[in-house]
């Protein structure tokens, strides 16, 4: 698999916000995927390049944000309004099938994955 350079994340306390980024050149999708300790990798955001749809995981409608910038090829995720259970570590995958929806953490239509970046929310 082909590897997607991402960045951002960190520590912040409950509350904070944190941005991360995902560049990611001629995606049909680009999903935003976490992982937290013992837990399975659940998907939390993804954007569709044909028509921009975004969708999001019930747990952070209305505190995280998928934007994307088709100049820069990067695809944000603004997380707002952290709370400690958003602790682990996300990852963006991107599907350049046409088949590919980056909804599932396991779909074999997700052709490259980024490195994986820690978001750490203490209370």
């Amino acid at each position: 698999l082909a590897q997607l350079m991402q960045s951002g994340g960190g520590s912040v306390q409950a509350g904070g916000s944190l941005r991360l980024s995902c560049l990611a050149s001629g995606a049909r999708c680009v999903g935003w995927f976490r992982q937290a300790p013992g837990k399975e990798r659940e998907g939390v955001a993804r954007i569709y390049s044909a028509n921009g749809g975004r969708y999001y995981a019930d747990s952070v409608k209305g505190r995280f944000t998928i934007s994307r910038d088709n100049a820069k090829s990067t695809v944000y995720l603004q997380m707002g309004s952290l709370k400690p259970e958003d602790t682990g570590t996300y990852y963006c995958a991107a599907s350049f099938q046409e088949e590919g929806t980056c909804r599932d953490a396991s779909s074999t239509t997700l052709d490259a994955w980024g490195q994986g970046t820690l978001v750490s929310v203490s209370s």
